[in-house]
This record gives C-alpha cells, sequence and structure tokens, in this order.
C-alpha cells in the first residue's frame, strides 16, 4: 500500500468454494449431429481429463450445470461429478464453450483433482468498507476485478474481500497488500496494482484549469519591464 494503509482481511471458511454435485453420464457417441441430439435431449457433452488420468468423455445434466453457474461468483467451480456406472469423481471447471449467439453452453472440460492437486483459478476481488478517500470526493478505480491464484481443492476461495476502509486519496492497492488464507498464492508479482484512490477526471481538469487561470491572472498584473 502506497501512501496509507489497508486492512488486511483474511478470508474465512465462509468464503471458501463450496464443491457442487453434478449428475454425470459416461457418452460413446460422437460427431456434430449426435451431439446435436445430445443437447436437445438436456445434456451437455464434456470431457474429463487429467494428469495420470485417462481422458473420458462425459455428459452432464444441463439444468443441474445452467443452475450451477447460475449460484457460482465465478467459473472456477469444483464438483463431484457423479457419473452413473462409475460412481462419484472430484473435478475442476477448466473451460466452458459456449453458443456467440445464444450463450447456450455447448460443450464443458473438466480437470481431474484429487485432494493433493494444484489447481489455478481466477477469482473475483470483492471491496468492502468505507474508504477515507471516497468521502474526500476520491474514487476508487479497480484495474484487475479478479486475481489468479494456485491451491489445491480445499483452499480454493470463492472470493477475495478486501477492507479498503483504512484507504486514504491517492493510496494504491498492490497483489503484496493482500491478505491471503493459508495454502492460497497469487501467481502475480507483489508491486502489481489492483486498484488506487483518485480525484475524478473533471476535478482534476478544473483544478488544472483553475491554476492555470491564476498565473495568468498574476503575469496580467505585473508591470511591463522598462525598456
Amino acid at each position: 500500500m502506497t501512501s496509507g494503509g489497508v486492512t488486511r482481511t483474511p478470508i474465512t471458511k465462509k468464503n471458501m468454494a463450496k464443491t457442487k454435485t453434478l449428475k454425470a453420464a459416461p457418452r460413446a457417441r460422437t460427431g456434430s449431429g449426435v451431439l446435436k441430439q445430445m443437447r436437445r435431449e438436456g445434456w451437455i457433452p464434456s470431457v474429463i481429463y487429467g494428469r495420470d488420468v485417462e481422458s473420458s468423455n462425459l455428459k452432464v445434466d444441463a439444468s443441474t450445470f445452467k443452475e450451477l453457474l447460475a449460484q457460482s461468483s465465478s467459473d472456477n467451480i469444483l464438483v463431484n461429478l457423479d457419473v452413473e456406472g462409475e460412481g462419484t469423481r472430484m473435478a475442476f471447471l477448466q473451460s466452458v464453450q459456449q453458443h456467440p449467439i445464444s450463450g447456450s453452453t455447448l460443450h464443458v472440460d473438466f480437470l481431474a483433482v484429487d485432494n493433493k492437486t494444484e489447481i489455478t483459478a481466477q477469482i473475483p476481488v470483492n471491496f468492502h468498507g468505507d474508504a477515507p478517500g471516497v468521502k474526500e470526493g476520491g474514487i476508487v478505480e479497480q484495474f484487475l476485478h479478479a486475481l489468479e491464484i494456485t491451491c489445491v481443492p480445499k483452499d480454493l476461495p470463492e472470493s477475495i474481500e478486501v477492507d479498503i476502509s483504512a484507504m486514504e486519496l491517492g493510496d494504491a492497492l498492490h497483489i503484496g497488500d493482500i491478505k491471503y488464507p493459508s495454502g492460497v498464492t497469487p501467481t502475480g508479482t507483489a508491486d502489481i496494482v489492483v486498484a488506487h484512490i483518485t480525484k475524478p477526471a473533471a476535478t482534476v481538469s478544473e483544478s488544472t484549469t483553475d491554476e492555470e487561470g491564476a498565473e495568468e491572472s498574476a503575469e496580467a498584473r505585473e508591470p511591463a519591464a522598462a525598456e
């Protein structure tokens, strides 16, 4: 934190990501026509892969997956895949392919994980608290709305909550100023700016104009130099 301080708010258990259960089933069918039919039947084609794990094609329940996304603050979701005839497998939502026009989900990739697998995730950053710098007329400019972190599944936070109640006008919040829970490490360097409190552009412009006007007025009052 430059020119001030920030309350280092630890991430408590209530901020930790919750593992959701998602029904799935093996799929052997391939081809665009077959996959379209599968989607009409209420399934989303998917695949699961990982280190020392054989990749396998699956299909997941579309309505349950839609609810899962709606209830999550980010796309970094841990799931227990309840695979028909195979049991439950822990997985991390790796990527989601969506239709460019309708936005419907076309395909989902899962990374097979266990309790020791290190995962990389983009976690949303939320600010709370009344910053003195804002009360003085400043505004919070947030440059990073999510931070990339690494951790094992049990340590995955749902969000990163930062108390900015100590930030003054002109203060900047860096990655290194944020308090992370045990087991969570940001991938960015400590000096990267997440946000700062600055004067609104209009205020800065008016202030500059006033200063220039005062200088011009002072110059006009100066007596002409004798020749």
